[in-house]
This record gives structure tokens, sequence and C-alpha cells, in this order.
């Protein structure tokens, strides 16, 4: 326990670290003095830097990573899988495809209006995939539920692309959406996806418990009281709420739902709840830190997010998962 908060501690302090960088780093550099007038008068152009893109666009990194970090270990502790990834409950394909249907349907709309086409999508996806899941009485099985998954992502991936295709706007509509990028991000964004993510942050904690029980496996969860099918409803649930919302935000994301819970894995061992805390604090490390490179990288264009953290995560998770305590569950 004491090694776990001084690993808290030491996260927390970089955490502080990168977001003090995302204020200052960007097309335009900032002098420290300049952020701090920022926050208590109108100094001009810095106040306008600071707080209405940069402050808004770290929030929304900090939400974006802590949501996929929780993502990740919910759906890996449920199927008992280390290569598990929310993806694989078709939760993005789903919300590419309402991007795509979107732009194709009601041209020129705003970003508020897309981000509730790709949270429609993903909520629509996660229903499908479980009903089909149930068909013969088979979806409180996990590996069910990933492989229908994994089938009816591939069919709207399929659309998607067809639409694009024969759409121009659906084509810079998904290419946007797949670059996984913050860029543009605004208070109004935060606000309508903000609520979402608390949402999925409270499932997971009453989850965290019953996964616990099931690594035991369903006879042992259930005869210490917990019941598998309720548990599995709970992470299903907050992965399409997490994942959903994230995505609608920011786009096609890579590795941080697949990679970051293996790192929790290592610090912390197999406890589940120790897990999520960590996969949501290094999420949000992850994902702050992505952003902060990609608008330093080339300035003074950006990097999208998501391509810095394929980058990253790439090389980092084929390291990890030769570890045999990394990746064991």
């Amino acid at each position: 326990m004491r090694t776990d908060l001084r690993g808290i501690r030491w996260a927390l302090l970089a955490l502080g670290l990168l977001v003090v960088a995302s204020l200052l780093l960007g097309s335009r550099p900032l002098a420290v003095i300049d952020v701090g007038e920022a926050f208590f008068r109108d100094n001009g152009d810095p106040r306008t830097i600071v707080v209405d893109q940069r402050i808004p666009r770290t929030v929304l990194a900090l939400l974006v990573g802590l949501s996929l970090g929780l993502a990740g270990a919910l759906m890996q502790g449920m199927t008992r899988n280390p290569l598990a990834d929310p993806g694989l409950l078709g939760v993005g394909a789903g919300a590419a495809f309402a991007i795509a249907l979107g732009a194709l349907l009601v041209p020129g709309a705003s970003s508020g209006t897309t981000v509730w086409f790709a949270f429609a999508g993903a909520g629509l996806t996660t229903l499908v995939v479980y009903v089909i899941g149930n068909l013969g009485g088979r979806g409180r099985s996990p590996a069910t539920l990933v492989l229908t998954g994994m089938a009816v992502g591939a069919v709207l991936a399929g659309l998607t692309q067809l639409i694009v295709l024969f759409e121009q706007r659906a084509f810079s509509a998904a290419r946007s959406f797949g670059a996984g990028s913050l860029e543009g991000t605004d208070w109004t964004l935060v606000r309508q996806v903000a609520p979402f993510l608390v949402v999925g942050v409270v499932l997971a904690a009453f989850a965290a418990r019953g996964l616990n029980a099931l690594a035991l496996g369903d006879d042992v969860a259930a005869a210490l009281g917990v019941h598998p099918w309720l548990v599995r409803a709970l992470v299903v649930v907050g992965v399409t709420v997490l994942c959903g919302a994230a995505t609608a935000a920011a786009g096609v994301i890579w590795f941080v739902g697949m990679m970051v819970p293996h790192v929790a894995r290592w610090i912390t061992g197999p406890d589940q709840r120790r897990i999520l805390a960590w996969s949501a604090a290094l999420g949000a490390l992850l994902m702050v830190a992505a952003d902060v490179v990609g608008r330093v990288v080339v300035i003074p264009d950006e990097v999208p997010a998501g391509v810095v953290t394929a980058l990253i995560g790439a090389p980092v998770l084929i390291g990890l998962v030769r570890r045999r305590t990394a990746s064991a569950l």
C-alpha cells in the first residue's frame, strides 16, 4: 500500500507538470508570467489562448485519457484477456459510422451536433451487439460479446467506407475523426461530454469489486455473493459510456485503452480496484503528454494526439506483453 501511495504521488506530480506544459506550449509559446496573469486579468491574447483554448483542451485531454484507461481496464478485467480493447465492442466503429452518416444527412452540422451523432452511434452499436450476443442465451459469455462486437464493428467500418467514398463531406468528417485530434476544443464540448464520463466512472467503481470475483470464475463469484451477469452488464454499459463519450469528443485514439491497463497491472498487481484507479491516472497522463508533444513537434502545425499515442503505444505495448508479470491477469 505504501508503494502504491508513493507511486500515485509521482504520477500526480508528473500529471501536474504536464498540465503546466500544456498551458505554456503550442504554436505560440507563452511565458509563465503571461499564463499566470491570464487567470486574474484580461491581458489580451494570452488570456484568450489560455482560458478559451488551452484550459478546455487540457481538461478534455484529462477526461478522454481517464475514460479510455478505465474502459480498457474494464474490458480486460471482464474478458480476462490482456489484449482486450474497448473497440472490441464496436464502439469506435459505431461512432465513426454515425459521424459519416450525420455528415451525409445534416450538411454543415456544428461540432456539438457531431458529438451527439457519435455518442448515439456508439450507444446503439453496443445495444445491437448485446442483443445479438444474447440470442440463444449465450450473451453472458464475454467471448461471445467480443466476437459479436468485432463482427458488427467490421460491418459498420465497411458501411462507413462506402459512405466516405461517395460523399466528400463525409470524407472530411471521417478523416478528422479518425485522426483523434483535440484541436479546436472549447468549453461547450467539455460540458457536453463531462456528465457522461462521470456516469462511466461511477459504473466502473460499482463494477470493480465484482471484477475481482469474476477473475476466480463464475461459480466462485456466485458463491461470494456476486452476480456475474450484473457485473458484465455494468462493464458493458460503463465501457459504452466512457469510450463512446471519449470517442465522440476526440475521435479515435489508438492504444490507450489497451496499453494503459498493462502498465497499471505491472505497478499494482491483480487487484482490479487498484488497476482501475491507476488506469484512470495513467490514461489522463498519457493523453495530456500526447497532446503536448503533438503541438510542439511540427510548429506551427500539429500532429493529432491519436497519432502520437499510436507511435508511443505500439513499441511500449510490444515490450510490455513480452513481460509475463505485465501481461498476466
